[in-house]
């Protein structure tokens, strides 16, 4: 039903689910969504809980994944996709935009937004996309004083330390910045850019009894591997953060394309989604049923022809 249904509302908050969800037998799967349909999408899947990408975000919005989009600009996203599918959500939060203050300001605008958790990366502005090459990492202590700010401002929001360290301090150093962050106050940790077997199953040996965050991008320095291979590994969540946009913009580039090229769409209708699956994901009827004056919609059947 329509979020629009106080009934159909959660009961608990975001973080208390989400939390819920990591209890559950079986790695926690976390679909990137980049807006509220794609929510929907991964919704109707059957996945539990949602990720939010910075990199899907600011792609999204025509720039690079830089640390230089606001809190305010990545809430706007977080109600969106929380309203739309009232699924808990993970949010990548970046850096914090700032040090401590701003850490715990972002905590609390994120949580009133929706979000059930968010992780936190110890580089330092301007950041890069974990996959790419020479970030610059933040002291280990500041990060430190960043995830204890961040669990003194949460309430129940869920708070996963990024460490950016295996590519430039190896694993002893990740490790070691990893098992700080989880004294400071966070419930899980979050090891980027490993890119061996051997590396994903070392780190899970070395942090036993904490919940581990795996990430499959596409096209970086992690070989393809399955959620159920992640488990083996020892990981208790994975995400999938830019794949959905991968394919959208694919397919809006290939749209384009067909337009300029045929001066039309006729081309490329067999690869639409139709207005009656558009109007089925986005719960069109169930929102006019709530309101009598309006008149339900008649979908038009198939494409009319040209006489």
């Amino acid at each position: 039903m329509p979020y629009l249904v106080a009934s159909d509302l959660p009961s608990e908050s975001a973080g208390r689910r989400f939390r819920e969800l990591l209890k559950c037998p079986g790695i926690l799967k976390l679909p990137g969504a980049h807006n509220g349909m794609a929510a929907l999408q991964a919704k109707r899947a059957g996945f539990d809980g949602l990720y939010l990408s910075g990199a899907a975000m600011t792609a999204s919005m025509g720039l690079p994944d830089l640390g230089i989009i606001t809190v305010d600009e990545v809430s706007f996203f977080i109600r969106q996709i929380v309203r739309a599918s009232g699924l808990p959500l993970l949010v990548d939060a970046d850096t914090g935009y700032g040090e401590a203050l701003n850490v715990m300001h972002a905590v609390r605008v994120f949580e009133e937004a929706g979000a059930g958790a968010l992780h936190l990366e110890d580089q330092i502005l301007p950041k890069k996309c974990g996959h790419l090459n020479d970030k610059r990492l933040a002291d280990a202590h500041d990060m430190a004083a960043k995830i204890a700010a961040a669990a003194k401002a949460r309430r129940d929001l869920v708070i996963i330390a990024r460490t950016d360290a295996a590519a430039s301090e190896g694993l002893d150093g990740a490790v070691a910045r990893a098992k700080l962050y989880m004294e400071a106050g966070a419930d899980a940790i979050f090891p980027e850019a490993l890119n061996t077997e051997d590396m994903f199953r070392a780190f899970a040996q070395r942090m036993p009894d904490v919940p581990l965050l795996a990430n499959m991008t596409e096209f970086g320095k992690t070989p393809f591997y399955t959620a159920a291979e992640f488990e083996a590994m020892g990981y208790a969540m994975v995400i999938w953060p830019v794949s959905a946009l991968r394919v959208a913009n694919k397919a809006q580039e290939a749209l384009y394309a067909a337009i300029a090229r045929d001066g039309g769409t006729h081309g490329v209708v067999e690869r639409m989604q139709t207005r009656a699956e558009l109007y089925a994901t986005i719960g069109l009827h169930e929102y006019e049923a709530l309101d009598a004056s309006i008149v339900q919609t008649i979908i038009p059947e198939g494409m009319p022809q040209r006489r």
